[in-house]
């Protein structure tokens, strides 16, 4: 029995980076004697043990071979004839194909430490064209790694695009996608994700609402980028690395996709125009329903935020009711950052101001802070009091609307 550390853990460390976690593959053992030793099985579909004291993952050397479509159409054999070479060929990636023996020499037969200094994102056969999921996967390391320069060896973008025509990407099911899609918004440059996908033609097929966005044109006078898709990219750029609000950045202009020529580059209604599509989106990916419903709220309102500054207090108590702002502020925090995002991701606009998402917190505070105590003391019940209580929380925002305009005035 011979015990490798292998994949990320060996591609990290190699990069200088910090290595979070730990997998291993183990040559020269069967399933009896990994038991034996302690260690606790937990692979439904292939054999992967848990440690009995560290709990790391450790798999026996296996081959697989293609008996269908999609990510689980795959036999697997595993024994202790299998090598490690055997092992590290059925990887997705050369730079994910080294190993690292006990002794800490770097085993490497498909050159994955040459293309780490090449920073090249290279497949190690043409069985990486079995499982379309790779497709994301590699999508997802150029957003991980373009920082540092990698860019995607061009036959195996060739290969991607060829996957995408022979409809392989249509067998993913939406948990390996959304698995995917997830990790992939969190990487430092989430726009080049969705730009590798475009490329080899995929995202036509995983997010058609977003493909349609791409070459429609936007007013140049707010969007100098013009092109929408651009600048979805532009502000997915712009937002933090928190995967509400880049889910939610990515959705928000959807319905500009479906705006009628006649009317561009004006979108007017885009935001209830593209409810709808982004509903659709969610329940696709099967998206968490808090996610969702950020996503819609950033939809339907992000408009009004923009226009925070000229909106009564009647209408922004409106927008705080909709946004279910009073009861969930992490949510509305959100909210306002997909917002600032979108303002920014304009094409020399990445560091303008956006004083609308202090004045919204400041609205929100003082409508927040008006409980229904006092009212209920007043004698107020029932129906009545809602009404009270929104009455007093309209004039609480407009006190806040009356200080802005009179700090402008000094201003």
């Amino acid at each position: 029995m011979k015990i490798y550390l292998v994949g990320g853990a060996v591609r990290d460390a190699l990069l200088g980076r910090t290595v979070h976690e730990r997998d291993w593959v183990v040559v020269g053992a069967d399933e009896q004697q990994m038991r034996e030793r302690g260690f606790s099985p937990v692979g439904k579909d292939f054999p992967v043990f848990l440690h009995p004291d560290t709990r790391e993952e450790y798999a026996l050397a296996r081959t697989e071979r293609k008996s269908g479509h999609g990510y689980g159409g795959f036999s697997v054999h595993a024994a202790p004839d299998v090598t490690l070479e055997q092992d590290l060929l059925r990887r997705d990636l050369t730079i994910n194909a080294m190993a690292e023996s006990e002794s800490g020499e770097l085993v490497d037969p498909y050159g994955g430490r040459a293309d780490l200094d090449a920073r090249l994102l290279r497949h190690v056969s043409p069985a990486f064209a079995e499982d379309p999921l790779r497709i994301l996967r590699v999508a997802r390391f150029a957003a991980r790694y373009h920082h540092l320069g990698f860019t995607i060896a061009d036959d195996t973008m060739a290969l991607m695009r060829q996957m995408v025509e022979e409809g392989e990407v249509e067998h993913l099911v939406a948990e390996r996608v959304w698995k995917e899609v997830s990790r992939a918004l969190t990487e430092p440059a989430p726009d080049v994700f969705i730009r590798v996908l475009r490329q080899c033609g995929a995202l036509a097929i995983l997010l058609p609402e977003l493909e349609a966005l791409f070459g429609v044109p936007q007013p140049p006078k707010y969007h100098p980028e013009i092109d929408t898709g651009e600048h979805v990219l532009l502000a997915l750029r712009a937002a933090p690395a928190e995967l509400p609000v880049r889910f939610a950045t990515l959705l928000h202009d959807l319905g500009k996709g479906v705006t009628p020529e006649e009317i561009l580059p004006s979108h007017r209604g885009h935001e209830v125009a593209g409810l709808p599509l982004v509903r659709e989106v969610c329940r696709r990916w099967r998206a968490p329903k808090q996610l969702a419903a950020l996503a819609c709220g950033v939809c339907e309102y992000h408009l009004h935020c923009h226009k925070a500054f000229e909106l009564r207090p009647q209408t922004l108590m409106k927008v705080l009711r909709a946004l279910d702002a009073l009861r969930r502020p992490e949510r509305f925090e959100q909210f306002l950052q997909c917002c600032e995002a979108d303002a920014r991701g304009r094409t020399g606009l990445a560091d303008r101001d956006y004083p609308q998402a202090d004045y919204l917190r400041a609205v929100r505070a003082a409508a927040a802070a008006v409980g229904p105590e006092a009212l209920m003391a007043q004698g107020f019940a029932g129906a009545e009091l809602g009404k009270a209580l929104d009455r007093a929380r309209i004039e609480a925002i407009a006190a806040v609307k009356k200080r802005h305009q009179e700090s402008d005035k000094d201003a």
